[in-house]
């Protein structure tokens, strides 16, 4: 059997690492990924049996559609079975991944205009709602599709501002604290698969998604005469002559077929007047306020309606044209895709002064349904299409079109403030968090750069760094939640493995800038720049442990060979973790909680007693050993480590006398990342900064110590000798 790899999964089996176990560990992870990359993709897991159950009678469950994975739902009248809607899971026509890499997988029932009967949840893996939150506050959430329909714009606020406001038009939902970005996925899952059964079984025109068009403003109906609507440009008013008509027509077999174009060329063909008359604005100063009531009556919420007058040798309804049908003879488009107008067959009596100052032979009114997409935002590009025929038997057919369009003014619609669902909508409303969080890498990035400077005077470092770590714990971690752990490498891990796309991480806009600046300072740093000045609980951890040593814990250090061997439990920890992610997403789900990250900053402690009590405890225990958790167990600082092995630096400076003989900075490094020869172990080091302070003090580094003691006492032998020669002379 061939097997095919994933072209990412093939580069990573070619990276190198110095340490021999580790990459024979992630040559073995990259073969199984390639072995199970072959595998089929998800798939829905409902079966007939199992829909009959959710909807029994009086509903009826047809077949599921072999085309498009739908089952029809049926509803048993007196004589026949009435189609009510369709039912299907989102995973088989939107599987978005989550942030565990597996995506969530919803049961999803449409009538037939649009409106959501029915949203359910299936399955899931997403961490928040796993021993977290729960899954109550999901459930609530997805519940409150019911009865919204695809046509509103769909909004989800979390907070003060959160409170449901529904209308024809839009619709808000309750997010859910702490998963912003999980039900934000969620919300694109159910609008995504949603929206491809309307466009095959409904009628939505094909990739145009209604929350992303403008809606007519229904309180905005200004006065105005049918002069002013034409010199405004509300009524669009086109006049073609027959001179050019013909002139389109020169060059072809049509050209001269027409007598009378010839003979009164400057005779009107048409005279043509549209006016998009379902805007309050321009219908109630045209039609009588029976007609128009009577029009409102006809469109359903999101409809639109156009009324087309004409006068001429030419009419846009012919002699055979079927009263409740499309028209030949104008055609609607925007942004190069047709909109379907269908005559209404209703005849509108227009009021009495502006039916006069139009006086058209032919009045028609188009209904455009709110499924066909049709934005007023966007110009309304109309098409005459003229046709002449040459022959008598098997006539030639010569066509011409003569375009011309429409534009809608601001003040009559509203336009969506964002694509509330999509990725990019989430961005443009966090922008004050990026900016922050930005300004701060920048901000770190700097310091590091120029850390002679930083390190310059000991009391100014410690306060950026304790100022730096704060900010670390209660803007990145408790308020912008980007706590970055090991789901971020079980989520891509397990989105490879299934062939889906990594685009899940573009809904949390703090983990794509946190993660994309973490891999540029690993290659420059290594591991320590997150570990030791990015990472929520790694900072809370920090404030415990200085917590302790005021109140007089004692502290623990421990031996070399206890302290080196306790450190790759976190190696085996990340093997575990992501080896598992290769067989069963309901055991890796389980192997994640071994970071507390999820307890202590994603959730606030607001948790089952037994996530609490671990989370204290290992808070507790680095009280005694500095960083316990971070240094012995954390298996996101491990996959850092050894991705940080391609660190292209070794900035910490160094002298000759570093080891041998001097042994401060190693007595001094609380996480005994410095071997007895004085160098730097860059996979344990978190960038604490103490060796290079210690590095620049002349006192307390030996070396500079000894450097200016010398200096002193030479000048003195100088001057010392100086004065014998002269007692001598």
């Amino acid at each position: 059997m061939k097997i095919q790899i994933h072209p990412v999964v093939a580069c990573s089996m070619n990276t190198s690492f110095r340490c021999p176990s580790v990459a024979l560990l992630w040559r073995f992870l990259c073969c199984l990924s390639c072995l199970l990359s072959a595998s089929a993709a998800l798939a829905g897991v409902m079966t007939r049996d199992q829909m009959v159950k959710i909807y029994p009678l009086p509903y009826v469950v047809g077949e599921k559609d072999t085309a498009l994975p739908v089952w029809p739902i049926f509803q048993q009248d007196a004589t026949e079975n009435r189609l009510v809607g369709y039912a299907f899971e989102s995973i088989d026509l939107a599987p978005i991944p989550g942030f565990s890499g597996v995506p969530i997988n919803l049961l999803i029932a449409l009538d037939t205009t649009g409106n959501f009967l029915d949203v359910r949840v299936l399955s899931q893996h997403e961490p928040v709602f796993l021993d977290g939150l729960g899954e109550a506050p999901l459930h609530s959430f997805v519940g409150q599709y019911t009865s919204l329909s695809l046509k509103q714009s769909i909004r989800i606020l979390t907070g003060s501002n959160a409170a449901k406001n529904t209308s024809a038009e839009t619709a808000q939902l309750d997010g859910v604290s702490k998963a912003t970005a999980s039900v934000r996925i969620i919300n694109q899952s159910i609008l995504s698969a949603a929206l491809k059964v309307a466009r095959k079984k409904l009628g939505f025109a094909e990739g145009r998604d209604p929350e992303l068009i403008a809606r007519i403003k229904p309180d905005v109906s200004e006065p105005h005469t049918v002069r002013d609507l034409i010199d405004a440009g509300l009524i669009k008013h086109l006049l073609l002559r027959n001179a050019e008509v013909e002139k389109k027509f020169i060059g072809s077999n049509g050209s001269g077929l027409d007598a009378d174009a010839i003979a009164h060329p400057q005779d009107p063909f048409i005279e043509l007047y549209i006016a998009y008359v379902s805007v309050p604005s321009i219908g109630r100063n045209l039609l009588r306020e029976t007609a128009w009531n009577r029009l409102q009556g006809r469109l359903e919420p999101g409809d639109h309606a156009i009324l087309v007058m004409s006068k001429g040798r030419y009419s846009i309804i012919g002699d055979d044209f079927i009263r409740g049908s499309t028209p030949d003879r104008i055609a609607l488009k925007q942004d190069r895709l047709p909109i379907e107008m269908r005559d209404l067959n209703l005849d509108l009596a227009l009021k009495s002064d502006q039916g006069a100052a139009l006086d058209m032979e032919s009045v028609s009114v188009f209904r455009i349904i709110s499924q066909a997409g049709l934005d007023p935002s966007r110009p309304l590009d109309f098409v005459l299409p003229v046709t002449r025929y040459k022959g008598m038997i098997y006539p030639e057919k010569i066509s011409r079109d003569f375009s011309f369009s429409f534009k809608l003014p601001a003040r009559f619609y509203t336009v969506p403030e964002s694509d509330n669902k999509s990725w990019g909508g989430i961005w443009r409303d966090r922008q004050g968090d990026i900016a922050v969080l930005v300004t701060a890498l920048a901000l770190l990035s700097l310091a590091l750069t120029l850390q002679k400077k930083l390190v310059a005077q000991q009391r100014r470092f410690a306060v950026f760094r304790n100022l730096y770590l704060l900010f670390t714990l209660f803007f990145i971690g408790w308020y912008a939640q980007g706590q970055l752990s090991i789901v971020n490498f079980t989520g891509v891990l397990q989105a490879l493995i299934a062939g889906r796309s990594l685009s899940f991480f573009l809904y949390d806009p703090m983990t794509v800038i946190l993660s994309a600046f973490v891999c540029v300072s690993l290659v420059i740093w290594g591991r320590g720049t997150f570990c030791g000045w990015l990472c929520p609980f790694g900072a809370l951890q920090e404030f415990t442990a200085k917590l302790g040593t005021l109140l007089k814990v004692p502290q623990v250090r421990l031996k070399p060979i206890t302290d080196s061997r306790l450190k790759r439990i976190k190696y085996l920890l990340l093997a575990g973790i992501l080896g598992s992610t290769f067989f069963a997403s309901s055991i890796t789900d389980k192997l994640v909680e071994l970071e507390p990250f999820k307890t202590a900053i994603t959730l606030n402690f607001v948790r089952s007693w037994p996530f609490v009590a671990y989370a204290l405890g290992l808070l507790v225990a680095g009280m005694f050993v500095y960083k316990f958790f971070c240094r012995f167990l954390c298996p996101f600082g491990a996959g850092l480590a050894v991705l940080g092995r391609l660190r292209m630096l070794d900035w910490i400076p160094r002298r000759k006398e570093c080891g041998t003989p001097c042994q401060t900075c190693r007595h001094q490094c609380a996480y005994q990342a410095i071997a007895p020869a004085g160098k730097i172990d860059y996979d344990e080091c978190f960038q604490c900064m103490e060796c290079v302070l210690i590095h620049a003090s002349d006192e307390r580094c030996a070396p500079l110590m000894l450097e200016k003691k010398r200096a002193r006492v030479i000048p003195i032998r100088d001057l010392t000798t100086g004065l014998a020669s002269d007692l001598i002379t």
